[in-house]
């Protein structure tokens, strides 16, 4: 996973818990689910990137 897709994920599941915080300070629940949505989806991306990672490695393996 490259530095700047690691910033990524993490800046976008920060906003997504800070929209959570916020929905829930506020009663909000658009935005709570909003929230958990964009944390849910940065999760996702970032374990799509480790899964990248590890097929890189196996292929630098059997080189």
């Amino acid at each position: 996973m490259s530095f700047t897709d690691k910033v990524k994920n993490e800046a976008e599941e920060l906003t997504g818990k800070a929209k959570q915080a916020v929905g829930r300070a506020t009663d909000n629940e658009r935005l709570v689910a909003e929230g958990q949505a964009q944390e849910t989806a940065a999760h996702a991306k970032q374990a799509g990137e480790h899964v990248k990672d590890a097929g890189k490695d196996v292929r630098d393996a059997f080189s």
